[in-house]
């Protein structure tokens, strides 16, 4: 048997993404973390790049909570009591006390009944979305969805799938009255957080629907949210969209691995839904959960988030945002605006966005450029995220290099 043929063909499509400027190409390494005091100007060295240090304006993990020490001695600690892995799948004797103390926290801080880890909130989606259609059930989405949630979508081979045009309620309206008289149940899924425009979904306007047409479906109409870059990022204690809108969903889902620091998502809902997943989900029965290192920090980061230290945090936070803003609006620039820490400049062109990246990398800065196929053709970006290990020094000492590099 030879992989000739195969490897062709392979590399034939990776020239084709060159040529387009879709290849992602080799990754970043990092081979070391620095810390200030205060946890503040944190910055990152680089494989390949000697001594040099970086700011990091693309990371996930908003609160800086990754290489805190409370948070890495919880690890430690539960490192010690469990060891490094669980060594089974939870129902063959794989779940230790951390992870069911940690899943009553999570339901507790979003006050449901219960809650189900996922070993990622991409498992999480896949394994609940499409274990809840049923019979002639339709999938109801935002045109920008996570991916999670497009392929989710597909894995559940719904009796319909309609899409409609990003947070447009009249839109979202007009499939729900005509799915009405073809399915027994409508499943909404949306984002919370939109993550390549920091944007949230209209979350009161999304539930006014879904009550107002709840009747004409035999089986209901069920809101699934994913608000992962929303938990611990948004409103005023780190709730996320539910927290900023006043309104909740049906299903929640959510991540350790974006604010909280750590790594892992999870789902919270009615105790009867949860007791299905846990006997129908082969993404929670089948593969190991999180590790006991990994569950003990989580419990520690959702604990400083939930406290006083974690609301400082979140202030700290949104005045970056809004000194990022107005620096980059007065560059001129194309933004949108929102208290959450992603903040899009939106170029429209893939090669400016590759070029500005690239001037960015040898000024010592870490961006993200977003193109084809992630975003739409002519929304092309450059997504930036603020944490809280910068400070206003680190902020401004970006916007410095960016307005350098647009030259």
């Amino acid at each position: 048997m030879s992989l000739k043929k195969l490897n062709r063909l392979l590399n034939n499509h990776l020239e084709t993404l060159a040529r387009e400027h879709r290849l992602k190409g080799p990754e970043i390494i990092i081979s070391e973390v620095i810390l200030s005091e205060n946890m503040k100007g944190t910055r990152y060295r680089i494989v390949g790049e000697g001594e040099r240090k970086y700011l990091r304006m693309n990371s996930n993990s908003y609160l800086g909570l990754s290489r805190n020490r409370e948070v890495i001695q919880a690890s430690e600690e539960n490192a010690h009591r469990y060891g490094c892995g669980p060594g089974a799948v939870r129902f063959i004797s794989g779940t230790c006390e951390v992870h069911h103390r940690l899943e009553k926290a999570l339901a507790k801080f979003h006050g449901r009944e219960d809650c189900i880890l996922f070993n990622s909130a991409y498992s999480a989606v896949m394994g609940s979305l499409p274990f809840l259609v049923q019979g002639k059930t339709v999938i109801i989405t935002d045109e920008l969805n996570h991916n999670s949630i497009i392929n989710a979508a597909r894995l559940a081979a719904p009796a319909g799938k309609e899409i409609y045009s990003h947070s447009d309620m009249g839109e979202l309206e007009e499939i729900l009255l005509k799915s009405a008289d073809i399915y027994e149940r409508a499943i909404i899924v949306t984002d919370g957080i939109f993550s390549m425009r920091g944007d949230h979904a209209p979350l009161t306007a999304i539930r006014k629907l879904a009550d107002t047409f709840e009747e004409m479906f035999p089986g209901g109409i069920i809101i699934v949210m994913d608000d992962s870059h929303g938990i611990g990022a948004f409103g005023t204690t780190g709730r996320g969209t539910e927290e900023y809108t006043g309104t909740r969903s049906d299903l929640l889902i959510g991540t350790m691995g974006k604010a909280l620091g750590v790594n892992g998502g999870y789902l919270v809902s009615d105790s009867p839904v949860i007791s299905y997943l846990r006997e129908t989900s082969p993404f929670y029965i089948y593969t190991n959960p999180i590790t006991p290192p990994e569950a003990g920090a989580a419990l520690k980061a959702l604990e400083i988030l939930d406290s006083s230290e974690g609301h400082l945090l979140l202030g700290h936070i949104r005045n970056l945002v809004h000194i990022l803003q107005e620096g980059l609006k007065g560059l001129e620039l194309e933004i949108l605006e929102s208290e959450h820490p992603i903040v899009p400049v939106i170029l429209r062109d893939t090669m400016r966005v590759d070029r500005i990246i690239k001037k960015l990398f040898k000024k010592g800065i870490l961006a993200t450029g977003i193109t084809y196929p992630v975003v739409p053709r002519g929304e092309e970006e450059i997504r930036l995220q603020v944490t809280a290990d910068m400070g206003e020094e680190d902020v401004a000492l970006f916007l410095k290099s960016l307005a350098a590099a647009l030259n």
